[in-house]
């Protein structure tokens, strides 16, 4: 798959968990009782709306995201996967990917999962020892998460974990040591994250006040260097800037996102990037957003067919700054043919030439004949390449 033929991608949100982790500002809610086959109805109900609109596509992704996917019924996985069989040809190497986590409950169903189509899951172990486990509040311990890797190698061909690290006071050896042991394990794919404080999370309330401390620039940066020397040293590429695969077992579902591909959001708070095709043929690309809030999405749905609370068309200049800001996440250039689709030119043409030429001189960036690219230490510090390569106040 080259980076100009992504296929189409399919998001299914499922916004429900069994508790709020103090790090996460995902839209995800606590709840206890769910009316599932309300909710499997609004579902396919949103997806057989979006598939009036874009009837002439092959799928290559599909994905369950949350929330926590793994606590819906998996005939409802099953019937939504049915449903998109039906409305839309699929690759033969279709990845349909369910996120989930190390409970009982979850690792108990995966058989089950498998059967209604799922192929690869993605699980949210976050850490390996139970210390951090709890500080993370996560409702798994230790021996829980390595038996759901267990189960999952077992059940799945390919499948996906993360571990967050730059925890507060996180040794680097430590590290070094949880992480061997975490490409051990390890099918060919790893997601490995740096702990971040976002705002209208627990521990953003926490940091504020002075009671959550996080390892200082320095110390980050020690830890990120250590991540890459073992990745690499195992063998896993970091494709992007977070995820680590093996040939061939990148995400192909996250490269949809990144290549800058369409996508159908389906679900509560679910974004798409649709190049919808007009009765004269004319696409127009637009950015979606479904009603954030699930008791309106599901209101929404059951009146009106879909959830939709934003449509908004994209001109050139946004879908450029999108493009490029997805684009160099990932270890390989953003094709000049994709920045001649959108603006008819090079990055050196639609790009502010002087501040482009500032980040080639201090290494962060190379163009040349096979496009634009982020160099290893770009990606490092990619927040502070992309505000000075599109904010004016930078």
């Amino acid at each position: 798959m080259t980076s100009e033929t992504v296929p189409f991608g399919i998001y299914i949100h499922w916004p429900f968990c069994l508790s709020k982790c103090p790090y996460c500002d995902f839209n995800s809610h606590v709840a206890s009782n769910v009316d599932h086959k309300r909710w499997r109805a609004a579902l396919r109900a949103e997806l057989a709306a979006g598939a009036a609109r874009h009837p002439d596509r092959v799928v290559g992704s599909v994905f369950f995201g949350g929330g926590t996917p793994s606590l819906m019924d998996p005939e409802t996985a099953g019937a939504l996967i049915a449903d998109i069989r039906t409305y839309w040809p699929m690759t033969d190497d279709v990845e349909i990917t369910l996120e989930a986590n190390p409970g009982t409950v979850e690792i108990d169903r995966f058989s089950a999962f498998a059967a209604n189509g799922i192929n690869r899951v993605s699980l949210g172990i976050q850490a390996l020892n139970d210390r951090d486990l709890e500080f993370l509040g996560r409702v798994h311990n230790a021996s829980e998460a390595r038996r759901a890797l267990d189960v999952a190698a077992t059940v799945f061909d390919r499948f996906s974990f993360d571990l967050i690290y730059a925890r507060p006071e996180h040794d680097p050896q430590a590290w070094r040591r949880e992480l061997r042991e975490g490409l051990d394990i390890a099918r060919g794919h790893i997601s490995l994250y740096q702990l971040t404080i976002e705002p209208g999370t627990r521990f953003y309330t926490l940091h504020q006040r002075g009671e959550l401390k996080v390892p200082g620039e320095d110390l980050a940066a020690e830890l990120y260097d250590i991540t890459q020397e073992e990745t690499e040293l195992a063998g896993y590429r970091c494709y992007e800037v977070s995820n680590h695969a093996r040939p061939g077992q990148e995400s192909r579902h996250n490269l949809v996102y990144w290549r800058y591909g369409d996508y159908l959001g389906i679900g509560p708070g679910a974004h798409g990037r649709e190049a919808v095709v007009g009765d004269d043929g004319h696409i127009t690309p637009m950015a979606v957003r479904r009603h954030r809030a699930p008791d309106i999405w599901l209101d929404r749905v059951e009146k009106l067919g879909n959830g939709t609370q934003e449509e908004v068309v994209l001109d050139n200049d946004e879908r450029l700054i999108e493009m490029v800001m997805m684009g160099l996440r990932l270890n390989e250039p953003i094709p000049l043919s994709r920045f001649d689709r959108i603006g008819g030119a090079g990055p050196r043409d639609l790009l502010d030439s002087e501040r482009l030429e500032t980040l080639i001189v201090s290494g962060d960036l190379i163009c040349d004949e096979r496009g634009l690219q982020a160099t290893r230490q770009g990606r490092n510090r990619l927040n502070a390449v992309l505000g000075y390569l599109f904010d004016p106040a930078v």
